[in-house]
């Protein structure tokens, strides 16, 4: 494998990484998403809420070129299905959820496989007979900044259905503290008050979503949605200077006054 599959297409400094939005029905309103909190010592958005999610390395790629061993998918090129590879990759190690298997892995091997991750062992050595399917997540956006000063990433973002039964996840208890189940709406009204962290890219996805109530109606935006990449621009208004994204990508706010936004650069 080539290490410059692990540049950005869109920006050479920017590192390619996945971000899964997984969703979980409920009996008494709009879904909930699965979210983290990262450790507050994190270099990259440190003691925010993000969506589970990681870099994508080398094996996902080798993986991803081995179809007939480890993956099923219809006609993805090598950097988006690899992108794929690295978010139930990540989903599993973060939460504990394997979301994207052909047939779902039991709870023996789901917990030896995260201990297994974390302890940096690659993810191909342990699929064995699992095969993933990389058609069980759904293209939704993304995210590519451009400000030299920060960590750059290019993050693909995908949406995924939990099994009917998912009940709450195990935190990894290293670059995150919890994790849980919110609606968009819940997780807004959350910021709002102060009582979580949303960094710019997850504060306008979660807008979004909640335009959404259910993963039938999010997945089937998505994918009537051009997924472009999107890099914040500065550009100043008669209020003051604005950090804002283009027009007709799905989002229903595409500007924030610079000093009310906290961008994926920022720490809190």
């Amino acid at each position: 494998m080539n290490d410059n599959l692990l540049t950005s297409d869109v920006n050479p400094e920017a590192r390619p990484a996945a971000t899964l939005v997984l969703f979980r029905a409920s009996a008494t309103g709009p879904d909930q998403l699965l979210v983290v909190e990262r450790s507050a010592v994190m270099a990259f958005a440190g003691g925010a809420i993000v969506f589970p999610g990681g870099r994508v390395d080398l094996d996902d790629h080798m993986i991803a070129s081995h179809p007939e061993r480890f993956v099923h998918a219809l006609d993805l090129e090598g950097a988006e299905a690899a992108a794929r590879v690295a978010a139930i990759r990540e989903t599993l190690e973060e939460s504990g959820f394997a979301v994207g298997f052909e047939t779902r892995p039991d709870a023996d091997w789901i917990a030896d496989a995260r201990g297994r991750l974390a302890n940096r062992e690659l993810f191909s050595a342990m699929l064995g007979d699992h095969r993933l399917d990389l058609n069980a997540l759904v293209p939704f956006a993304r995210w590519c900044p451009k400000h030299r000063e920060a960590r750059v990433f290019d993050t693909r973002f995908y949406l995924a259905k939990a099994p009917d039964d998912a009940g709450d996840p195990i935190v990894d208890a290293t670059e995150n503290v919890q994790s849980f189940w919110a609606s968009a709406d819940d997780l807004l009204t959350a910021a709002d008050e102060g009582k979580v962290h949303v960094i710019y890219p997850t504060r306008r996805n979660l807008e979004r979503l909640a335009l959404y109530p259910t993963f039938d109606e999010a997945a089937a935006h998505a994918l009537a949605t051009p997924v472009d990449p999107i890099s914040p621009d500065m550009e100043d208004r008669a209020d003051g200077r604005h950090l804002c994204i283009p027009e007709g990508l799905g989002y229903p706010v595409t500007s924030e006054l610079l000093a009310n936004a906290i961008t994926a650069f920022d720490k809190r």
